[in-house]
């Protein structure tokens, strides 16, 4: 598994530490393959701080697919870069058809732990090949989650993904976590994923600017960490993690958009 593959296991870290703690998230498969398949972190990548950071993300990401499936139940899930995350059994809210892609190795590991079914299905994606989109079925609407990939993309990557996406399906929901520039700048010295290896990210300042031309449109701006996620911390830990990961100044690093069709 490559350098930038390897980053799966910092937010399943995150994820199984939470998830043993009973906060913020659920996640018996995170805690049962961390179990099996993880390793002694490093630095950072290994604090609670960030395992609760992670968490967060990853619970807010679910409640807004549980939302858009609860709005549009016929449509088709696409979690690109779904490394070993398990959202397609946390999401309350039934659905007929999940694509859950990654890159071949990812899913070799994944499939020891999934197994595909008439509507839940794994599938060879490198967000690079937007060729490969066009290999997605059928369908009018599309909601697709992209947790922890853009910073892997040039915006012009990004933007040609985007693109791609709406020219498949004429209903398009998307929400993307992305780097500022100077944020993919400051990760480039100091990110927990530079614990494996990872040295090369890229920054989004302008999301209309990637949205341009493609069909899509910024709809809304989201938090990581909402107060009510928040809160499940223990109260001494609470004024910590809102100066590290709450505010202006994480707001200057790390955003969180949703997308849509026009």
């Amino acid at each position: 598994m490559n350098e930038v593959n390897k980053t799966l296991y910092i937010p399943l870290y995150g994820k199984s530490f939470v998830s043993r703690k009973d906060i913020i998230l659920h996640d018996a498969k995170a805690e049962e393959i961390w179990a099996k398949e993880g390793f002694e972190l490093k630095g950072k990548s290994k604090s609670k701080w960030l395992a609760y950071n992670m968490a967060m993300r990853a619970r807010v990401f679910d409640d807004w697919t549980d939302q858009m499936l609860k709005n549009n139940p016929d449509a088709i899930v696409l979690h690109i870069g779904c490394g070993l995350d398990s959202r397609c059994l946390r999401v309350k809210q039934p659905y007929s058809c999940w694509y859950d892609c990654d890159f071949p190795d990812v899913l070799e590991v994944r499939r020891q732990y999934y197994q595909e079914s008439s509507s839940y299905h794994m599938m060879e994606l490198d967000a690079t090949d937007t060729e490969k989109i066009d290999q997605l079925p059928e369908g009018n609407t599309v909601i697709v989650v992209l947790e922890g990939i853009s910073m892997y993309l040039t915006n012009d990557q990004l933007k040609a993904l985007i693109a791609s996406l709406r020219q498949k399906y004429l209903y398009v929901h998307v929400l993307l976590d992305v780097y500022t520039q100077f944020g993919a700048r400051a990760s480039e010295k100091k990110n927990p994923i530079n614990d494996v290896g990872v040295t090369k990210v890229y920054g989004v300042d302008d999301i209309d600017a990637i949205c341009e031309g493609t069909g899509v449109m910024k709809t809304a701006e989201h938090s990581f960490t909402p107060k009510h996620l928040i809160d499940e911390l223990k109260p001494v830990e609470r004024g910590f993690f809102k100066m590290l990961f709450t505010g202006k100044t994480y707001g200057r690093i790390y955003r969180l958009f949703e997308l849509k069709s026009i």
